[in-house]
């Protein structure tokens, strides 16, 4: 029997695949779903690392980052709940070519890719869930090499914080992030040195385009921000 507990995140929170499962599906879900709590910064799974789980993210934040020349870190994909990750690789039957870490602490459902594999074998609506998923992420990670490569500094920090709107949204006051990233992320996330990052967060401050309060960051002008992120 389903723990209440576990039946709650279960059918609530993975309501998107859950409607898509027969009934002998969801009992082999239910058994098979381990859930995990990572504490802030600690690693999920680490570039080179072998696939084994689709991984779930119920609540918390994490960041799929990959390291390139010269140890320099870039930040690729922010997951937000209900949103799920590290199945790729298993799909393209390699190892992991990207690590992914909690931001905060997080709560995160593990399945395994071998039990996702049969269900899809049989099940061509959770097939075609996964090849939207993919695509999805596909098409974002083309505009944002795009944008990464194209725009100049202003525009690059203008488009993450963007990304961490609207990802995460605002807290109550409807215009501070509800995230609160360290410097350094926000300059991974925006491919650009820490330095880089800090003297143009406190353009848009003498801009008043945002309000800077150690990492909370409220946005005081969301019209313009926006208009630097898309003009670059």
């Amino acid at each position: 029997m389903i723990k209440s507990a576990l039946e709650k995140v279960i059918n609530e929170d993975m309501a998107e695949i859950w409607s898509l499962l027969s009934q002998e599906e969801k009992r082999a879900v239910a058994e098979n779903l381990v859930i995990h709590t990572f504490k802030k910064n600690q690693l999920i799974y680490a570039e080179g690392d072998d696939p084994e789980y689709l991984w779930v993210l119920f609540k918390g934040k994490v960041k799929k980052t990959k390291e390139g020349v010269g140890g320099r870190v870039q930040i690729l994909r922010l997951i937000r709940p209900v949103q799920y990750f590290g199945y790729r690789a298993y799909f393209a039957e390699q190892p992991y070519i990207s690590s992914a870490t909690a931001i905060e602490p997080s709560m995160i459902g593990a399945v395994p890719l071998s039990l996702v594999r049969q269900l899809i074998q049989n099940n061509i609506n959770l097939a075609w869930f996964f090849i939207k998923e993919l695509s999805h992420n596909l098409g974002g990670s083309d505009t944002r090499i795009v944008n990464l490569t194209q725009k100049h500094i202003r525009g690059r920090l203008a488009e993450a914080i963007i990304v961490l709107l609207d990802n995460y949204g605002y807290e109550e006051d409807n215009s501070t992030l509800k995230i609160y990233m360290a410097r350094e992320d926000l300059a991974n996330l925006s491919n650009m040195t820490t330095s880089n990052a800090i003297r143009t967060l406190s353009t848009f401050v003498n801009e008043k385009i945002l309000v800077v309060d150690g990492r909370r960051i409220k946005i005081v002008n969301e019209p313009m921000l926006r208009k630097i992120s898309k003009f670059g």
